[in-house]
């Protein structure tokens, strides 16, 4: 006979952790879909459709290759839309001007290489929409580049290049100053103009030029940028229905925009604690690298004091590579610095935190 102490003593073998979520992973997968689709929507309808194709493109490489596997391993993932999220992401972190062709191999590369050769969803170390931009990135820099000419980002980071720097140090503000053809000023400006002129004229108050434009802007730029505001509404889905876990993104978007507040100015000629926030999270894909890459729990830690800490750095070395880095799209290359590091920490919480599993052991008759 054990008394209780004695019994609480007795350790089972180490079980590998989980992380619980409210939702399965097919109404997860499925929200998350729903979410970056409405994003993919909102830029097709100003640029002819151009981006639905690039998202066509990748959703059918993706589920091919999800459909090959299945029937090779005689498994049914196919089903449970993790194939279909994964390709509306990286539609999602690519220029609306690139050509399908693109998106297709880099869905390819995606599905083969960074998910199905690590053994699947659960299994790689790196974020599946991120490996496939990757890819796509680094295999056509020049088609890359050329397909965000004319972007607003582009152009205020080829201002910077130039030392264009100086008060007014507010991003729309340097792009005024050095008549940059920005498209944030010119594509959709009446927009915030007749919001001024009807709405808030009633409240003697007016809405800056440039901000609200960002949430529509037709100009060329990375499909989730482009579908800003459609995406902002999605994340009110995935926030309502706790489809990951709300402390990331959180601690996120907190860490990054403390850090441009505070710094944010410094590249641009300015002083401490004039950066502009609100540039700051409506450009470069800060929003999908919150909500929908730096918060996926396959490629993060299991414990909440270090996806906690995971975001909180990731948030900072986003502000980082933008800023003094000098690089537009910095977050996403924060999500893979981090997730290469996810690896390393699990083992490390496997060790500490979950190396065994304490049990009852019940009296034996």
């Amino acid at each position: 006979m054990l008394n209780r102490d004695a019994a609480l003593s007795v350790r089972a073998p180490f079980q590998r952790p989980q992380v619980n979520l409210s939702r399965s992973t097919v109404e997860r997968m499925c929200l998350v879909s729903f979410c970056a689709g409405l994003a993919v929507l909102q830029s097709s309808l100003t640029d002819s459709f151009v981006s639905l194709q690039l998202a066509l493109a990748a959703v059918l490489a993706a589920v091919a290759v999800e459909w090959i596997c299945n029937r090779k391993c005689r498994v049914r993932t196919l089903w449970d839309g993790s194939a279909v999220a994964s390709a509306l992401i990286f539609a999602l972190l690519l220029p609306n001007t690139l050509g399908p062709f693109q998106a297709f191999i880099g869905a390819l590369f995606a599905m083969i290489v960074v998910k199905h050769s690590f053994g699947g969803l659960g299994s790689n170390w790196l974020n599946t929409a991120l490996g496939g931009w990757l890819f796509v990135r680094f295999s056509w820099p020049d088609a890359f580049e050329r397909a965000l000419e004319g972007s607003p980002l582009a152009l205020f980071y080829g201002s910077l290049g130039r030392g264009l720097t100086g008060p007014p140090v507010s991003p729309l503000e340097i792009l005024r100053a050095n008549s940059v053809p920005s498209a944030v000023l010119s594509g959709v400006a009446g927009f915030t103009a007749f919001l001024n002129d009807t709405i808030f004229a009633f409240t003697n108050s007016e809405l800056p030029v440039g901000y609200i434009d960002l949430l529509l802007f037709r100009e060329p730029g990375i499909i989730a940028d482009r579908g800003l505001l459609a995406l902002l509404l999605g994340t009110i889905l995935i926030i309502a229905f706790r489809v990951s876990r709300m402390r990331v993104p959180l601690a996120f978007l907190v860490c990054y925009s403390l850090a441009v507040r505070f710094f944010g100015a410094l590249p641009l000629g300015g002083s401490l604690g004039q950066g502009d926030i609100l540039f700051a999270l409506f450009s470069g894909g800060i929003i999908p690298a919150a909500f929908l890459l730096a918060s996926d729990p396959a490629t993060g830690p299991k414990s909440g004091i270090a996806s906690g800490i995971f975001a909180c750095l990731t948030g900072i070395f986003a502000f980082v590579f933008r800023y003094p880095g000098g690089e537009p799209y910095g977050a996403f290359f924060a999500v893979v610095l981090f997730n290469a590091l996810t690896p390393a920490v699990r083992e490390f919480e496997r060790q500490k935190l979950y190396r065994y599993w304490p049990v009852e052991t019940r009296r034996n008759p």
